[in-house]
């Protein structure tokens, strides 16, 4: 009964806040983990990224990718919802920006690529359009 209560009561608070929990795949803990310990940045056969346009930005940028997969991987462990995975990409896309005048249209699409890949990593089915306005400065799916 006491069980039930507590879940009741969660399950309120939720709704109460907008924040409904979100089911993220069973195994995001160990995608993600995955995702940080692969080599980033580098030039990959089959796609049109042949590696940074300026290779001395390689430490900070995977440095700054794999703080939002340790970040993405701390709501997949705290109560997940939609709205705090979103609310990573803002912040994770923003700490790009100090870069963005030294990277060229493939570092972006890089970047943002990956920020795809962590969404993959915990079933997140969009980014609500944040992507496209990092990389494009404007929503092309919006009107």
């Amino acid at each position: 009964m006491k069980c039930l209560l507590t879940l009741f009561c969660i399950t309120l608070l939720s709704i109460a806040y907008g924040q409904s929990p979100m089911n993220v795949k069973a195994d995001a803990d160990q995608k993600l983990v995955a995702f940080i310990k692969k080599s980033k940045f580098e030039g990959e056969a089959g796609t049109s990224f042949n590696g940074l346009s300026n290779p001395n930005l390689k430490s900070d940028l995977t440095k700054l990718i794999n703080q939002s997969a340790k970040d993405f991987l701390t709501i997949v462990n705290n109560h997940p919802t939609e709205a705090k995975f979103q609310n990573e990409i803002g912040q994770g896309l923003t700490r790009f920006n100090k870069f963005y005048t030294q990277l060229d249209s493939e570092d972006e699409d890089r970047i943002c690529s990956y920020f795809e890949e962590l969404m993959d990593c915990v079933g997140l089915q969009s980014s609500n359009g944040q992507l496209n306005k990092w990389r494009y400065g404007f929503d092309p799916g919006k009107k």
